[in-house]
C-alpha cells in the first residue's frame, strides 16, 4: 500500500492528513498559532511558525498511523493567500515578515498604481485588478517604506512555495500562488510579466524564475528535514498551491458550474472555469489542476471564522468558561443560544468589514458595522447577525457571475471550520436560496494537498477520484420562507455599505 501527505498551512493553524492510495485518512494532526497585528489593518506573519508547524504536524500525522516512511510516496503543501510573499536574502533566510492577505496597509501604494497605471491594461494582462489585498502593493509598499530591507532581498516567496524549499532545497512557485500575486502575472502566457513589472518598478529578479503546475515534483526531501520531520531521505515533494483552489479540489468540484465556499478565517468562494478576465470584482489565478488551460475564480470576505473568534475572545466569556468545565466547544454553545433565533436576528444587519473588505467592493476602508440595536436584543442575536452578514457577502460575491456565461450549480459545498457549526450552514441555505452540501469527515485543503502529491508521483492516476472518495452529509435544503425575508434583508446589506462608506473612511483615516 502507498501513502501520501497534505499539508495546509492556514492563517491560523497548519494541518496535515496522511492518507492512503484509495483516499482513507489514517492520521490528522493540527498546529496552531496566531497573526501578528501591530497596527489597525496590518496583518504579518513570519515563516518560522509555519515551518515549526509544518515540521510538527508532518512528524504528528507519521508517527499516529504507524506507517513505515518508507511507504509514503509524496507530500503536498497549500498555503493561505502570502500577500507580498516573504522576503528573503540571497541565503533564503527571511529578512521581513510576510505581509498576508489580510494586511491593508498599502493604501498609498494602491492610489499610486490607480493614478499611474492603466487599469483596462492591468485587468488584460492579469484578470486583476488593484486593491491593498493583492501582493504586488504590497511589495510595492516594502519598496516605500523599508528600503534597508528593500534592499537585501533577493525573492519574496509565496509560503507554500517557501516550506517546499524547506524541505527540499529547490525552489519553484506554482502558477496558482504566482497569479494570485497580481499585478506582475500574466494570466494568458503563465509566466511573470515583464511589462507590468516594469512598469510598477517591481524588479523581475526579485520574482522566482521557476514556475511549475501544482502537481510537479520541485525536489526531494533532504536528510536534514528527514531527521525533522520523520519523513525518509529523497521523499517527493510536488509544488502544491493556494488554499482556497486545492480545497476545491479537495471538495470534488472539478467542472464548470461547480462551486465551494471555504469557511476559514475568511470566506473564500470560487469556481473552476476556462474563461480569463471574467470581472475585475473577483480574483482570478490558474488552477491547481490542469493550470495552463483551467482557472479559478473567486470572491470573499476578509473575515468570516475570524469574526466568530472576536465574538467569542470578547463577548463569549460564559462560553468560554463553560468550554473549560465541560469540554463543550465554546463555538457549540454560541450556535445553541442563536439556533433559535429568527432569520434576520430580530431585525439585525451586520456588515462584516473588520478588516476592510475584499470582493466585490474592494474597500480597505470599510468597516464592520451592526445596525438595528435595540434595548430587546441580546447576545445570540448579535451573534447570528454576524453570521448572516457573511452570507451576505457570499451572496453578493454569486452576483458577480450573472452576465458571465457561467452557470452555477444549484447547490453549493462548503468546507471548513464553517461548515461545522449547528446553523451556519442553514443560514448560507437560506439566504443565497441554494443547495448546501456538507462533506462528513471534512479535512478540507489536505486532502486536495495530497490527491496533488499523489498525482504528481503517479500513485494516483486522475484527479476524478477525489469524488469516489467523499461521503456527503444529508443535503440541506433552503427554508423558502427564510429566503424571501433574507431577500429584503439582502437588498438593505447592499445599500447599507453604500450609504455609509463616506463615515467608514473618515474613521478610518481620522486618528
Amino acid at each position: 500500500m502507498d501513502y501520501l501527505i497534505g499539508v495546509d498551512i492556514g492563517t491560523q493553524g497548519t494541518k496535515a492528513v496522511l492518507i492512503d492510495q484509495d483516499g482513507q485518512v489514517l492520521s490528522h494532526s493540527y498546529s496552531g498559532y496566531d497573526v501578528e497585528t501591530p497596527k489597525q489593518s496590518w496583518a504579518q506573519q513570519w515563516p518560522d511558525v509555519w515551518e515549526q508547524a509544518t515540521y510538527t504536524t508532518i512528524k504528528n500525522v507519521i508517527k499516529k498511523s504507524s506507517v513505515d516512511p518508507k511507504q509514503i510516496k509524496g507530500v503536498g503543501i497549500s498555503s493561505l493567500y502570502g500577500g507580498s510573499g516573504i522576503p528573503v536574502n540571497k541565503e533564503m533566510e527571511a529578512i521581513g515578515p510576510c505581509l498576508i492577505w489580510m494586511d491593508r496597509r498599502a493604501k498609498k501604494e494602491v492610489e499610486w498604481v490607480q493614478q499611474n497605471i492603466n487599469l483596462d491594461e492591468l485587468f488584460e494582462v492579469t484578470g486583476n485588478s488593484v486593491n491593498s489585498y493583492f501582493g504586488f502593493t504590497k511589495i510595492l509598499w516594502y519598496k516605500n517604506n523599508q528600503p534597508d530591507v528593500w534592499d537585501n532581498i533577493k525573492y519574496f516567496v509565496p509560503p507554500a512555495p517557501f516550506l517546499v524549499y524547506k524541505l527540499t532545497g529547490s525552489l519553484a512557485v506554482d502558477y496558482s500562488s504566482a497569479g494570485n500575486i497580481g499585478g506582475v502575472f500574466d494570466l494568458r502566457s503563465k509566466q511573470w510579466s515583464s511589462s507590468m513589472a516594469e512598469k510598477l518598478g517591481i524588479p523581475i529578479s526579485m520574482l522566482p524564475e521557476r514556475l511549475v503546475s501544482s502537481t510537479e515534483i520541485v525536489g526531494s526531501v533532504t536528510s536534514e528535514m528527514a531527521k525533522i520531520t520523520g519523513l525518509s531521505e529523497g521523499t517527493p515533494v510536488v509544488s502544491g498551491g493556494v488554499d482556497a483552489p486545492v480545497s476545491t479540489i479537495g471538495a470534488g468540484a472539478l467542472t464548470e458550474g461547480n462551486h465551494v465556499a471555504m469557511l476559514g478565517t475568511s470566506m473564500c468562494w470560487g469556481f473552476v472555469t476556462g474563461k480569463s478576465n471574467l470581472s475585475p470584482n473577483l480574483v482570478s489565478m490558474p488552477h491547481a489542476i490542469d493550470p495552463l488551460e483551467k482557472i479559478y475564480t473567486f470572491g470573499g470576505a476578509a473575515t468570516a471564522g475570524a469574526l466568530m473568534k472576536w465574538f467569542k475572545n470578547i463577548l463569549g466569556e460564559n462560553e468560554l468558561q463553560a468550554e473549560s468545565l465541560t469540554g463543550i466547544n465554546a463555538y457549540t454553545l454560541l450556535d445553541l443560544i442563536s439556533k433559535d433565533v429568527p432569520a434576520g436576528s430580530n431585525g439585525l444587519i451586520a456588515l462584516p468589514y473588520f478588516m476592510g473588505e475584499r470582493s466585490p467592493i474592494w474597500d480597505s476602508d470599510a468597516r464592520g458595522l451592526i445596525i438595528g440595536l435595540s434595548l430587546l436584543h441580546n447576545k445570540a442575536d448579535i451573534y447570528k447577525a454576524l453570521m448572516e452578514g457573511v452570507a451576505y457577502s457570499l451572496r453578493h460575491n454569486m452576483e458577480m457571475v450573472a452576465g458571465t456565461n457561467i452557470q452555477l450549480d444549484n447547490e453549493v459545498i462548503i468546507v471548513g471550520g464553517g461548515s461545522k457549526s449547528l446553523i451556519w450552514p442553514h443560514i448560507y441555505a437560506d439566504v443565497t436560496g441554494k443547495r448546501v452540501r456538507i462533506i462528513k469527515n471534512d479535512v478540507e485543503a489536505t486532502l486536495g494537498d495530497a490527491l496533488l502529491a499523489g498525482i504528481g508521483t503517479g500513485v494516483i492516476k486522475d484527479s476524478s477520484i477525489v469524488k469516489e472518495w467523499l461521503e456527503f452529509e444529508e443535503p440541506i435544503e433552503p427554508n423558502m420562507k427564510n429566503h424571501q425575508l433574507y431577500n429584503i434583508y439582502y437588498e438593505e446589506y447592499k445599500k447599507l455599505y453604500e450609504n455609509v462608506k463616506e463615515t467608514m473612511w473618515t474613521l478610518a483615516n481620522t486618528n
